[in-house]
C-alpha cells in the first residue's frame, strides 16, 4: 500500500531543486522529460517551416511568372524542405516515443529503479542536444538544400553546410545507439522478480524491438554520412562518379538504415496502441504471444527490404523482384498487431477518453498508409509513382499519422502518472477531431496529385494541380489548429489543471500505474515489486472512471 506520504510529498518532480539538478540529472523520468520537452520545440519549429511550404505552394501560379510572384525563391524553398524533413525525421519522429516514454516508462513497467546505465542515459541526451545544435547551426549559417536524405552526388557537390549538418545526424545517431544499448540490457538485466518475458507490457517488447534496431542499424548511416564529409574535404571518390564513386552505392548504405529507421519510428507506436487499446476497452490483449513477436519479426524482416526504394535506380530486376516479396512479407507481422487491436476492441467496454480517440485516428491513419504502400511495393506500379507526391502522401500516413498520432495519445494516457494533473478532456478530445480532419484534407489530395504524376520536392507545378496544393494548405492549418489546442492543453494542465489524486486513474494492470504513487518517487518503488500477474489480465468488463479531465 502506498503511503500518503508519497502521494502528496516527495516525488521525481521535487526530489531536488534548481535547472543543474535538471541538467545533470541521472533520474530516467527527469531525462525522459526533457527529451520531452526538446522534441516538443523541435516539433514546432518543424512544424513552422512545413506551414511555410504549404503557403508558398498554395499561391496562384501565374503563366511565365517571374521570381517575384513568389513568396519565397526557389533555393529558400529548397532549404525549409530540407530543415522540415531533417528536423521531424532526425530530432522529432526517431527520438520521440523511445527516448521520451522509453525513457520514462520502460523502468516503471518491468519493476526497475532506473536503466541499467543512468550515466550513459545522461550522456544520450546531451548528445541529442549537442547534435541538434549542429542541425540549428546549419539553420543560421549557410543553410542546407540537400533533402533529409543527402542524396549524393548533390550534397557533395552543393555549397550549403553539408558537413555541419552530416556532422550532427552523425552525433545523433550516438545518442540514438546508446539509447538503445542501455533499453536492451535494461530488459534482460533489471526486471523485477517473477517479470517474466511474457508478463512484460507489449510496450517493452515494442521499444525491446526498436532498440535491437537502433544499434544494429544506425552505425551504417553514421559511417555513410561521415565519408559523405570525407569525400567533400578530400576529394575522395566514394560516391562521386566524376572521382570514380559510385553514387547509388550512398542510396545502398542509407536506405540499410533508414528503412529499418522507420520501424524505429513506428514500432514503438506499435506499442502504445497495445496499451491504449487494453486499458480503455477493458479487455486483456488478443494474442499476447503472437503481437509480441511480430515486433521481433518486424525488427528482423526489416532490414531486408531496403532496395524497394530503388526500384527505379536501376538495380537488377532479380534484386527487385526480392526487395518486392520482401516488403509484401513485413506486411505480415504488421497485420498481426492490427487485426489484434480489432479483435481486442471487439466486445470492449469502450470509453472514448483522449487517448482512445486518438487511438481511433491512429488506426484509420496508419490504416491508409499502410494500404497505400501496396501500391508503392509493387514493381508495376512503383514505376508510376515513384518520386510523386503519392510517396509524400504515404510516408507523412505511416510517419505522422502513426508515430505522432500515438505519441500524443501516449502522452495523454501518462500524464497524470508525468505531471501529476489532470488535463481538460473535452479540449483533448476535441483535438482529436481537428487534427484528424486537418490531417485527411492535408495528405489524402496528395494520394490524388501522385497518381496524376505530380512530382515531389519541386518547388513549382503546372496548373492543374492547384485545387490539390490549395486544399492540401487548408488542410495543413486545420492541422496546425489542432495541433496548438494540444500544446495549449498541456500548458494549462500544467499550470493551472487540478492535481490528480488517484495513482491509477485508468484503471492499469501494469506495474507504472499498481505499484507506483501518483507521481513516482525518485528511485521508483518505496519496495521492490513482484510480478504475479500478466499486465492485460482484467477481472471483468467495467467502465472505467473517467480519469484525466475534468
Amino acid at each position: 500500500m502506498l503511503s500518503s506520504h508519497h502521494d502528496t510529498g516527495s516525488n521525481y518532480l521535487n526530489a531536488k531543486k534548481g535547472f543543474m539538478s535538471w541538467l545533470f540529472t541521472v533520474d530516467h523520468k527527469r531525462i525522459g522529460v526533457m527529451y520531452f520537452i526538446s522534441i516538443a520545440i523541435f516539433f514546432l519549429v518543424a512544424g513552422l517551416f512545413a506551414l511555410l511550404l504549404r503557403t508558398e505552394l498554395m499561391q496562384i501560379r501565374i503563366p511565365n511568372a517571374t521570381a517575384n510572384s513568389y513568396m519565397i525563391s526557389a533555393d529558400h524553398y529548397n532549404e525549409a524542405f530540407t530543415f522540415h524533413g531533417a528536423i521531424m525525421v532526425f530530432l522529432v519522429i526517431i527520438p520521440s516515443v523511445p527516448a521520451t516514454l522509453g525513457n520514462f516508462l520502460l523502468p516503471l513497467m518491468i519493476g526497475a529503479k532506473d536503466v541499467a546505465f543512468p550515466k550513459l542515459n545522461l550522456i544520450s541526451f546531451h548528445l541529442y542536444i549537442v547534435g541538434a545544435l549542429f542541425l540549428v547551426y546549419t539553420i543560421a549559417f549557410g543553410g542546407l538544400d540537400t533533402g533529409w536524405t543527402f542524396y549524393t552526388p548533390y550534397s557533395t557537390q552543393t555549397s550549403t553546410s553539408v558537413i555541419a549538418a552530416v556532422f550532427g545526424a552523425f552525433i545523433l545517431g550516438f545518442a540514438s545507439i546508446l539509447t538503445g544499448v542501455n533499453f536492451i540490457v535494461t530488459v534482460h538485466k533489471m526486471r523485477a522478480p517473477g517479470m517474466t518475458w511474457v508478463r512484460m507490457p507489449l510496450f517493452v517488447w515494442a521499444i525491446y524491438a526498436t532498440s535491437v534496431i537502433q544499434v544494429l542499424a544506425t552505425p551504417v548511416v553514421g559511417v555513410t554520412l561521415i565519408l559523405v564529409a570525407i569525400e567533400r574535404l578530400l576529394g575522395i571518390g566514394i560516391f562521386d562518379s566524376n572521382l570514380g564513386g559510385d553514387p547509388i552505392l550512398f542510396q545502398n548504405f542509407f536506405w540499410f538504415y533508414s528503412h529499418p529507421a522507420v520501424y524505429i519510428m513506428i514500432l514503438p507506436a506499435f506499442g502504445i496502441m497495445s496499451e491504449l487499446i487494453t486499458i480503455h476497452s477493458r479487455k486483456s490483449i488478443f494474442g499476447y504471444k503472437a503481437v509480441a513477436i511480430s515486433s521481433i519479426g518486424i525488427a528482423v524482416i526489416g532490414f531486408f527490404v531496403w532496395g524497394h526504394h530503388m526500384f527505379t535506380s536501376g538495380q537488377s530486376a532479380l534484386a527487385s523482384v526480392f526487395f518486392s516479396l520482401l516488403t509484401y512479407a513485413v506486411a505480415v507481422p504488421t497485420a498481426i498487431k492490427v487485426f489484434s487491436w480489432v479483435a481486442t476492441l471487439y466486445k470492449g467496454s469502450i470509453s472514448f477518453t483522449a487517448p482512445m480517440c486518438y487511438a481511433f485516428v491512429f488506426l484509420f491513419l496508419f490504416l491508409i498508409g499502410g494500404l497505400t504502400g501496396i501500391f508503392l511495393g509493387a514493381l508495376s506500379t512503383d514505376v508510376h509513382l515513384h518520386n510523386t507526391y503519392f510517396v509524400v502522401a504515404h510516408f507523412h500516413y505511416v510517419m505522422m499519422g502513426g508515430t505522432i498520432i500515438a505519441w500524443i495519445g501516449a502522452i495523454y494516457h501518462w500524464w497524470p502518472k508525468i505531471t501529476g494533473k489532470k488535463f481538460n478532456q473535452a479540449w483533448a478530445i476535441i483535438s482529436s477531431i481537428v487534427v484528424f480532419i486537418g490531417f485527411n484534407l492535408t495528405f489524402f489530395p496528395q494520394f490524388i496529385m501522385g497518381t496524376r504524376g505530380m512530382p515531389r520536392r519541386y518547388y513549382d507545378y503546372l496548373p492543374e494541380y492547384y485545387t490539390f496544393h490549395l486544399l492540401s494548405t487548408i488542410g495543413s492549418f486545420v492541422l496546425a489548429i489542432g495541433l496548438f489546442i494540444v500544446l495549449f492543453n498541456w500548458l494549462h494542465s500544467i499550470f493551472y489543471g487540478e492535481n490528480e489524486t488517484n495513482p491509477n486513474p485508468w484503471k492499469g494492470k501494469s506495474m507504472e500505474w499498481t505499484e507506483t504513487a501518483v507521481v513516482p518517487i525518485e528511485h521508483n518503488f518505496e519496495k521492490q515489486p513482484i510480478s504475479t500477474h500478466g499486465p492485460y489480465e482484467f477481472d471483468e468488463l467495467v467502465k472505467p472512471v473517467k480519469a484525466g479531465g475534468h
